[in-house]
């Protein structure tokens, strides 16, 4: 069992996370690729950020990479740890979210990340944590159940129990209380991840990273050429709102990004490119719209739904 972790090992296989979901993802796109922009931060550390736009598939994009690294942790990463106050720390991670234009076609988001903190006289402190999530416009019964069916694979080799844990954590997580509703169908979520073993949890931490294009993959090439018109689109640029709502909010990486002074343009490259607020809209009773909201962005169990298929 492997205690001292291992800072190299884990930059190295992020920076390989980041090129094989890109080039995984320009493959379905028709001639358009991620732009490459690294980038200095100036209290230490940097990042490459990629981003693609205006595609045949993804309207907006980026699968961001950074290594951050400062003298005194942040606010938000000490409200529940104030034993690191004051304590230099490092934190790298990958984080990716997809736009697409087809409205039938779900936004995802993805995230893996590491973290530790050197404690003046102790032993560093370290902890890993992300996850993904998935945000249809027009919900697929099928589409949710492979998500999850893949996301529950990743969790099954370290330990029971564990995808049922970090399924109702994202859940949880990703809900817009203002709203009283998910922002969509869920994933995995896991933070503060230390069992002791920096090897399993190093193993973790790589299986849900791994598995997020093989979740996401196959339902955008089911749905990338499903017919859409005025209407769909229009609900598209509406839902979105709940999505920028939630990252302005609620989003603990928006949060730590911009309080450990992060490239503000990264952080915010999460944001759609377009997007609009109604006032007080309610979906036409029996449409799809409605069946959003009704059957869809209701926390439900999607491995149940599997077994009753």
């Amino acid at each position: 069992m492997s205690q001292q972790p291992d800072i190299k090992a884990v930059k190295d296989y992020l920076l390989g996370l980041q090129e094989r979901i890109c080039a995984r993802l320009e493959a379905l796109e028709d001639g358009a690729v991620f732009a490459r922009d690294a980038w200095d931060r100036p209290e230490g550390g940097g990042g490459v950020s990629r981003v693609i736009a205006d595609g045949a598939v993804f309207e907006k994009g980026g699968v961001n990479f950074s290594h951050v690294m400062g003298e005194t942790m942040p606010a938000s990463a000490t409200a529940h740890r104030p034993h690191l106050a004051g304590a230099p720390w490092q934190a790298m991670g990958v984080s990716l979210v997809m736009h697409p234009n087809n409205p039938y076609v779900p936004t995802s988001h993805a995230n893996v990340r590491f973290f530790i903190a050197t404690p003046k006289d102790a032993e560093p402190v370290y902890w890993f944590g992300g996850g993904y999530d998935l945000t249809p416009y027009y919900g697929f019964e099928e589409d949710c159940v492979h998500w999850h069916r893949t996301a529950k694979a990743a969790c099954d080799p370290f330990g029971d129990g564990l995808y049922d844990h970090f399924k109702h954590w994202c859940d949880d997580y990703f809900y817009l209380k203002h709203r009283d509703e998910p922002r969509g169908v869920g994933g995995l979520f896991f933070d503060d991840h230390n069992t002791g073993d920096f090897d399993q949890d190093f193993g973790l931490m790589q299986s849900v990273g791994n598995s997020y294009i093989d979740a996401y993959e196959p339902i955008v090439r089911r749905r990338r050429s499903h017919p859409f018109g005025d209407r769909e689109r229009d609900f598209q640029l509406y839902r979105r709102g709940r999505y920028v709502e939630f990252n302005l909010v609620y989003d603990r990486g928006t949060l730590f990004g911009l309080q450990s002074g992060g490239r503000t343009e990264s952080i915010l490259m999460s944001l759609p490119p377009l997007v609009r607020w109604d006032y007080s809209r309610v979906p036409e009773p029996g449409t799809e719209e409605a069946r959003l909201t009704e059957f869809f962005l209701t926390g439900r169990d999607w491995l149940e739904t599997q077994n009753a298929q």
